[in-house]
Order: structure tokens, then sequence, then C-alpha cells
């Protein structure tokens, strides 16, 4: 396995530009902020950016938890990339994360002033400074299903050919706020979620009234429980799961958590159509 090293200081844009350098050298692996990611992936690791604090975040992505280490180590043995990218912020951290990952040393060292100009990089410290944005080099399905409660904005992009016979290359990366942004957590009342819930059930076609909705909030997920009134002249299964559908989907788009459930019962049913003829 050839190990490529991006290195350039927090908030450099090196996660952005990631996807840019792998596919110049024809890497397909990246290992970035605790996560090893191939193609357009997870599929092992841990994000830093699911941590309480900067400084567990370090420590994160730097794999000082054993079993975070070894998860990544059996994942590597098991897929034997060709080529592997590492994105971290000196050569003392890689080194750190070479050792505790036991990977050879690195075929090439890129730094970030070789990839991105000046402007860009000034650009990357300003989003990240004023607005705790970061970047995940994944899609933002993959992210929502592997780091529920974090919010996260798709951006797409695409690499013109770089060589005779190459494609041009389209993906997308992931726009995010972690736990421990710059400019505080991000909290979502649970009043606002019954809202939500609740404007979004009535949308469904047989839905006459929302009687009740109810929200059991975990640390990053959350189960919803409606009580709906009910057209008693519509086919009242496929209603019901139409509700559960729209909500879950809805609800995690508009607030970036994992809705783990949505309970809905029929309380009432009303035979509108017979009562207006009547």
């Amino acid at each position: 396995m050839k190990v490529y090293a991006l290195i350039g200081s927090s908030g450099t844009g090196k996660s952005h530009h990631a996807q840019a350098v792998a596919y110049r050298e024809n890497i397909d692996t990246i290992l970035d902020d605790g996560l090893l990611i191939q193609g357009s992936r997870i599929i092992a690791g841990r994000s830093a950016k699911r941590e309480p604090t900067r400084m567990q975040a370090v420590r994160r992505a730097i794999f000082m938890d054993s079993e975070h280490a070894e998860a990544v180590k059996v994942k590597l043995a098991e897929i034997k990339p060709e080529r592997l990218l590492v994105i971290t912020t000196s050569d003392r951290m890689f080194q750190r994360i070479a050792d505790r990952l036991q990977l050879p040393a690195p075929t090439k060292i890129i730094q970030i002033e070789e990839v991105a100009n000046s402007k860009q990089i000034a650009r990357a410290r300003k989003a990240r400074e004023r607005e705790g944005k970061h970047v995940i080099p994944v899609p933002a399905i993959e992210v929502k299903r592997n780091l529920p409660g974090i919010l996260v904005d798709p951006l797409k992009y695409v690499f013109p050919r770089i060589e005779q016979g190459r494609p041009p290359r389209r993906g997308e990366k992931s726009i995010v706020r972690p736990t421990f942004s710059y400019i505080g957590r991000l909290a979502i009342g649970e009043g606002a979620v019954r809202t939500i819930a609740r404007e979004l059930a009535k949308t469904v076609p047989g839905v006459l009234r929302v009687i009740r909705v109810g929200v059991q909030e975990e640390k990053y997920t959350m189960r919803l429980g409606i009580d709906i009134s009910i057209d008693g002249l519509v086919y009242i299964p496929a209603v019901l799961a139409a509700v559960q559908h729209t909500v879950k989907q809805e609800v995690e788009e508009m607030t970036g958590l994992e809705v783990q459930e949505v309970n809905v019962t029929a309380r009432t049913l009303v035979l509108a159509h017979c009562a207006a003829k009547a």
C-alpha cells in the first residue's frame, strides 16, 4: 500500500480539496478525521466531528482510542487499497496516525499550499472561524446515515479531465457543523419538532386532523408518536404508512436528526364524505 499525506493547518480546506488530490493521484481510499472512506462511502471509523470538545476531537482524529484504531486497521487489511490518502495537520500528527495504524512511510507528502491558492485558504479559514463549517469528503446521504444529529448540506463538484482518455469526475461532498463548533452548539427544541411533524402529517391525503404529536428525544435520535383523525372511507393502512414516510423523511431533512421511529395511530374515524352529503 502506498500512503500519501495531505498536510495543512486546521481550517485551511484540506478536506475540501481531498477529492481533487485523490483524483489527481488516482487514490480511492481516504483517511480523514477518524473516518476511513472508500469511493463515496464511509467504511470504518468514527468521525472526530462527533466529539463534544476540540481536545476529544483531536484524540479521535489521531486514533488514540485503541478500539477505534483496531477497527480501522482491520478494515484496511480487508480492503487492501493500493493507495491511501491521509489528511492531517502536520508531519508530527501524520506520524502519530501512522504509528497507531501501522502504516508505511509516505510515498508522497502534499502541502495544502500545493493544491489551494492563498485566496482559497483564506476563504476556508473564514468559513471555519465565522460559521463553524467543516467538510467531509462523502455525499450528504452518507453523512446522515453515519453521523445522525449533525446538520449537513451537499456540495456538488466536477473535476475536469486531467489526462487523455480519463473522463471528468462528478461527485458530492458535505458541509457540516460539528458538535464542537466555533459558534456554539445548535439545539432544536422539542416544540419545534412537534410543530414540524404536525404540519407535515396534515399534508397527507386522508388525514383530517392531527390530535397529538409526542417526541421522545435521545442523544442523536428521536422517536415520534402521532395520533390522527382519519377519513373512514380511505384505505387506512396506506394513509398511516404515508404519514410515517412523510414525517420521517422530511423531519430528518429539515433538522439533520435521525428519526428512529414514527408511530402513527388512527384515534378517530370520520365518514367525512357521508356527513357532507347529508
